[in-house]
């Protein structure tokens, strides 16, 4: 129960990998905010961690906008009387091929994934500094490390959020803030379903085998977890890890090495 007293930000906790950290930092003791669009979502996550004995509330957050953002921010400091832990989790993806990608499109992705971290981040900073306490770690992925074709957007979006991570955790540091990023590998979650649905046209197989490609890739054969995710942020949440920051922390069974 490493995080047993502590209080938890977690956004876009309602699917995929945001009930897996969601739910892993409920086991090790923490109390949870849980953000999404999706506030069906959060609730059914919500409800899986209170039978725990945990304390969660949800609020609904559209990670983009600035207002939603601070609303979040204030009424999780005044339901709980501080945050100690922020998992920048909330993200969208889309196939596109290069030459059809628009500036819409982009922006969406562009919007969510990095914007909405950075926003989210902005809200919560000037409470953690003022209580010489955080814990921020920001979802990137290993394609935002190493690119993938189709996803220029995503991609991009992803290296955005560990360069935004490094330089926070540089500046932070002196406030007692810890910044490092998790990047997931191959998690079966909803995101996944345009990559696969882009790969199985193009070279005419099933969504199925299209998979399965994808995990014969991965040094251990096997695809990750939504709450082996939530095992390393609850890691780098914790205070065994108070000398990392500015670090971009791999989940990938190995696929992804630097």
């Amino acid at each position: 129960m490493e995080l047993e007293g502590k209080v938890a930000v977690v956004t876009g906790a309602g699917r995929g990998i945001g009930t897996g950290i969601a739910t892993v930092m409920a086991k090790h003791g923490a109390d949870l905010v849980l953000t999404d669009r999706d506030i069906a979502g959060a609730e059914e996550t919500a409800t899986q961690i209170r039978r725990s004995g945990r304390k969660v509330i949800v609020l609904q957050h559209d990670v983009t906008s600035w207002d939603s953002t601070q609303a979040v921010a204030k009424t999780a400091i005044k339901e709980f009387g501080r945050v100690d832990i922020l998992v920048t989790n909330a993200g969208v993806s889309k196939s596109v091929p290069f030459a059809e990608l628009t500036a819409e499109e982009w922006d969406r992705v562009n919007d969510v994934n990095a914007k909405g971290v950075f926003l989210s981040c902005r809200a919560f900073v000037p409470h953690m500094i003022e209580n010489k306490y955080g814990k921020i770690i920001n979802i990137s992925s290993m394609v935002g490390k190493e690119a993938i074709p189709f996803f220029a957007h995503y991609c991009a979006s992803k290296f955005a959020v560990i360069g935004l991570t490094q330089s926070m955790a540089k500046e932070l540091a002196p406030h007692n803030i810890n910044v490092n990023a998790v990047c997931p590998g191959i998690v079966r979650t909803p995101l996944w379903d345009p990559l696969l649905q882009q790969l199985s046209v193009n070279k005419n197989i099933t969504q199925k085998e299209a998979w399965e490609e994808f995990v014969d890739g991965i040094p251990f054969k096997r695809p990750q977890s939504p709450e082996d995710i939530g095992e390393a942020v609850a890691f780098l949440a914790s205070d065994r890890a108070r000398n990392i920051t500015a670090s971009a922390a791999n989940v990938s069974g190995g696929q992804m090495i630097w």
